[in-house]
């Protein structure tokens, strides 16, 4: 039985069904689930074994990006959420998604807590103060992310305007390095990192993703979702396009499960 996968939405969610498209091409069995829906019965989380907080405008963002569904996840989520991540199932976080992680304290931490959540880290207003629409590539930097093969250049859209990384201070991101936890890291054609527009907002030291101390939970600005075939790709009528580069979540997912 293929293993299944719940995608979490609410109000100002917008790449929900991307995100099934996306788990059901991976072969997972995928179902979209209202947060309001799940709030009224946790137990639905046993069903699944792994969580995706999809990406768009939750609540239109307009406490701050992904604080009221971080919120809700705290006050009504946290004990089966953490049930969740001790069992040793994966969680997603895909932009609007890894606001959210941050924001309930999944990322960095790997618990939903409210003395750790927005505490270490914070996704703040791009540097270019402008929201960055365009394609990007990154590198996988973490050996113990299991979505993803270490060093492996990546290409996806991003679509943000909240999506600096930052720490607390320089001994939380000097933590994060040493733990491993920086997932992904925004770098050029030729894999070396840079100033914008190479790095599109500014993330200290160029992070792009980040992963818990499992390596089991992921969250990233850029949308894998939808780059999951070669037709998506503004490129690929020129030949040299050899993948959907979003596959490698779904895919590094799936075989992190079997």
């Amino acid at each position: 039985m293929p293993p299944r996968a719940l995608v979490l939405r609410t109000a100002g969610t917008n790449c929900d069904r991307e995100t099934v498209f996306a788990l059901e091409q991976a072969g997972f069995t995928a179902e979209r689930i209202h947060v309001n829906r799940l709030m009224e019965a946790p137990a639905q989380l046993e069903r699944f074994q792994f969580l995706i907080i999809a990406g768009g405008f939750s609540y239109g963002d307009d406490v701050a990006a992904g604080k009221i569904l971080a919120n809700q996840m705290l006050h009504r989520l946290a004990e089966p959420l953490n049930q969740f991540v001790d069992a040793g199932k994966l969680v997603l976080g895909i932009c609007n998604g890894f606001q959210v992680l941050i924001k309930s304290g999944l990322l960095p931490g790997g618990r939903v807590s409210a003395e750790e959540a927005h505490r270490d880290a914070t996704l703040a207003w791009n540097d270019s103060a402008r929201f960055e629409d365009r394609w990007i590539r990154m590198r996988a930097d973490s050996h113990k992310c299991v979505f993803l093969p270490y060093a492996e250049l990546i290409a996806l859209p991003i679509a943000h305007g909240e999506g600096k990384f930052l720490t607390r201070d320089e001994s939380v991101l000097n933590a994060l390095r040493a733990n491993d936890q920086i997932a992904l890291r925004y770098v050029d054609a030729d894999g070396r990192p840079g100033p914008y527009p190479v790095n599109p907002n500014g993330s200290q030291d160029d992070v792009a993703g980040l992963c818990d101390p499992t390596g089991r939970v992921l969250g990233l600005m850029p949308h894998p979702e939808r780059f999951v075939d070669v037709t998506q790709h503004p490129e690929w009528t020129r030949g040299g396009i050899r993948r959907g580069d979003g596959t490698l979540f779904f895919q590094g997912a799936f075989l992190a499960l079997k």
